[in-house]
């Protein structure tokens, strides 16, 4: 729906309104009838209420023509959202409730007297410009908890036009702040971004047949139509720069706004007051502006200065200073000067001031100056559910992350670096980290860093998530493991700096993935490479099961079961009679107490198995995990039916055998949907097959687990080839339909 449209949409609202008002017999003095919230401004899609005031002087008249008007608009079939006020009670509603009063700041006349409509805007304009400076600070608190709520528009994965950050609300609010007239905001470029979200959310109604601000998945090919885009993509783009743009006008303003209320109210003419942070750099106002001194054309890093100095003292860096820098600013040689590098690592090593200043960059132009090669990733949506941000945002959030590490690695500038590069290879059908590795390479060059930085940059680009991968799929306690990152990393150097890339792009990634759990593996496995490359030496001893005492007699039955707490969840060791299947009944018990299994280790101790488990519920009960095990064992429940693969699974699981990644075992890895039984499942499998199952690592990413396998014969080593596919393809039959 256009604009124009929405017009025309707005005035036979108008005129009906005006008909019930004739058919209601109102008199045109005293009275008024009154639209507030989104009705007249546009902001209402075909299938939104009415919101309607009728407004008197007095109660006199009110109740006889409201019993009149709104009798004719229901019957006319206009849902209606409608109240009856007297003028100071509308005044008091707007005192007592800071959204009453933000609403009634656009009021509009419909019909009645309009001079009662003009004292009420007039009334509520003066009363919200007297009160601003105590009512603001409240109306901050709503907005930011709103933000927290549902996020931003620019960046989730299921935006919500009306209520996100940078949506219609945000728009709304920005008008209500320029009504305070305490400051200003770009009209026209405001006005145009909300118009054009207006537009989508109008094509989003009909396409969805329904009332919702919400752009599902399945949606943004159609909606990319409805808008005369190319495909899904161009959609999305569009879209999340509308937000982006409103965004960064709202948090622009919000920062004006703080900075107009932490000073005093001033009488008389203020003369500007700089203050010098840098070459060319000073700070007026809360915001970083150029100096007399600064000299754009001659001065390449004045751009990278500007920015550094804001990013650094979370202020903001003036839009038009941004835009001038990036219209006059000398372009940066090739390779970049010594200064230049450092102000980008200053940059990017600043913290949460980062966020605001990066979009500052974005929204003004300013960044191509300096990275060209940000467009492949602008507003790019990740593939994977797991992720909070679209790709920019989150390689900012990683960035933001990274800055808290930098004191545990010896080359800071490297490891913010690639925390900025690691997805640059993301947008093309390469997998990412391949395609981001030359990338990267050419940028550091280009940024003037040693042969050493370059290939250290290049290196954490290529193999950013080994770390992370290897640590939850793989068994810390065999060689094979340990040797394969050493190889790849070939020092400690290239270890410290992974490591604190791998937290940084876990943390910037969602709360789930950088759990204590997922970081004491990682933490763990590299201290196992450390020791490693540090003194060239086999691997050290590791703890692990035989440490685990042999009760003479097994306990009760030959079976001893025991819980402690672990991080996160719980440990649980059993100590059985050895038998093909044990570990298949096991992870059925846990399975049937829908106890998450993280990772499983087996051995065996002359008759004995030793297994520990551990899980992710923190309350274990070793006296309910027996009574399981013994129902199953003397066949009073068999788990099968109960732990059976759902029919209609959307996705095939995937099974592969990696022949490199153990020289002892043969490791088998299940990709699978999010369930519980998986474990059981691929253990009885092999158990039919006389399979021993040494040990098993859960990880689980969003819906899907990722579940590793090291496997031995029954009575010697790894598997043939031969008898790994039988494994494998017996373990894919017993996962599927």
């Amino acid at each position: 729906m256009t604009a124009d449209e929405r017009a025309r949409r707005t005035a036979a609202a108008d005129a009906l309104c005006a008909r019930a008002w004739g058919a209601a017999g109102a008199a045109d003095d005293g009275l008024a009838l009154v639209a507030v919230g989104g009705y007249g401004r546009g902001e209402l899609a075909p299938q939104s209420d009415l919101d309607l005031v009728l407004v008197g002087d007095t109660d006199d008249e009110l109740g006889r023509v409201a019993e009149q008007l709104w009798y004719p608009l229901w019957d006319s079939g206009a849902t209606v959202d409608h109240s009856v006020r007297t003028l100071p009670d509308m005044v008091a509603a707007a005192d007592a409730d800071l959204r009453v009063a933000s609403g009634l700041l656009d009021v509009r006349h419909v019909a009645g007297d309009p001079n009662l409509t003009l004292r009420l805007r007039t009334t509520m304009l003066a009363q919200w410009r007297r009160q601003a400076r105590e009512r603001l600070p409240e109306l901050h608190r709503i907005v930011r908890s709103r933000h927290d709520l549902i996020g931003e528009l620019a960046h989730e994965s299921v935006p919500d036009l009306k209520e996100g950050e940078g949506g219609l609300r945000d728009a709304t609010v920005l008008r209500s702040l320029v009504a305070t007239w305490l400051v200003d905001v770009p009209h026209v470029e405001l006005e145009r971004s909300r118009v054009a979200l207006l537009d989508v959310r109008d094509h989003l109604h009909a396409i969805a047949g329904r009332a919702t601000d919400r752009i599902a998945p399945e949606l943004w090919s159609e909606l990319g139509a409805a808008l005369g885009l190319d495909d899904a993509r161009a959609a999305q783009v569009h879209v999340r720069e509308l937000g982006r743009r409103i965004t960064h006008l709202s948090r622009l303003t919000w920062r004006r706004v703080d900075d107009v209320l932490a000073r005093p109210a001033h009488v008389g003419v203020r003369r500007p007051s700089l203050t010098p942070v840098a070459v060319g750099v000073a700070l007026s106002a809360g915001e970083v502006v150029l100096d007399r001194r600064a000299r754009p054309a001659e001065d390449p890093a004045l751009l990278l200065r500007a920015a550094a100095a804001a990013a650094e003292r979370d202020v903001v860096l003036a839009p038009p200073t941004a835009a001038r820098l990036a219209r006059e600013c000398a372009t940066l040689p090739d390779p970049w000067p010594v200064e230049a590098r450092q102000l980008l690592v200053r940059l990017l090593a600043s913290g949460r001031g980062l966020l605001g200043t990066w979009e500052t960059l974005e929204e003004t132009g300013a960044l191509a100056q300096v990275l060209p090669e940000w467009e492949r990733i602008r507003l790019l949506p990740h593939a994977s559910a797991i992720h909070r941000f679209t790709v920019d945002r989150h390689v900012v959030e990683t960035c933001i992350e990274a800055s808290g590490l930098i004191r545990q690695v010896a080359r800071p500038d490297v490891l913010m670096v690639a925390a900025l590069l690691h997805d640059i290879g993301k947008g093309s059908l390469t997998e990412h980290s391949v395609a981001g590795e030359p990338i990267a390479r050419g940028i550091a060059t280009r940024m003037g860093f040693d042969p050493s930085g370059v290939r250290l940059v290049a290196l954490l680009v290529r193999w950013h998530l080994l770390l992370a991968e290897t640590a939850t799929t793989r068994d810390p306690d065999d060689p094979a493991t340990v040797e394969s990152l050493a190889s790849r990393l070939g020092s400690t150097e290239a270890l410290e700096l992974l490591t604190a890339l791998t937290e940084a792009d876990a943390r910037a990634t969602s709360p789930k993935a950088w759990s204590s759990w997922r970081a004491g593996l990682v933490r763990g496995l590299a201290g196992r490479v450390h020791a490693v490359l540090g003194s060239g030496s086999a691997l050290p001893p590791v703890a692990g099961d035989d440490e685990v005492p042999v009760p003479s007699d097994g306990g009760a039955g030959g079976l001893s079961i025991t819980a402690e707490p672990a991080v996160d969840g719980s440990r649980v060791t059993v100590v059985a009679p050895d038998r093909v299947g044990l570990l298949a009944d096991l992870a059925a018990v846990f399975a049937l107490q829908r106890v998450g299994i993280r990772a499983a280790r087996a051995r065996t101790l002359d008759r004995y198995a030793v297994s520990v488990w551990e899980v992710a519920d923190e309350h274990v009960d070793a006296a309910v995990l027996r009574q399981r095990y013994d129902a199953i064992q003397e066949g009073r429940l068999d788990p099968a039916p109960r732990l059976a693969p759902p029919a209609g699974q959307v996705l095939d699981p995937a099974v592969a055998v990696r022949p490199e990644a153990s020289a002892r075992a043969t490791v088998l890895e299940v990709r699978a949907a999010d369930r519980p039984g998986v474990v059981y499942l691929v253990c009885a499998a092999l158990a039919r097959l006389d399979i021993a199952v040494r040990s098993a690592h859960v990880d689980t990413l969003g819906p899907q687990a990722v579940d590793v396998f090291y496997l031995q014969e029954a009575a010697a080593g790894a598997l043939s080839e031969i008898r790994a596919a039988e494994a494998a393809h017996a373990v894919r039959a017993a996962l599927g339909n």
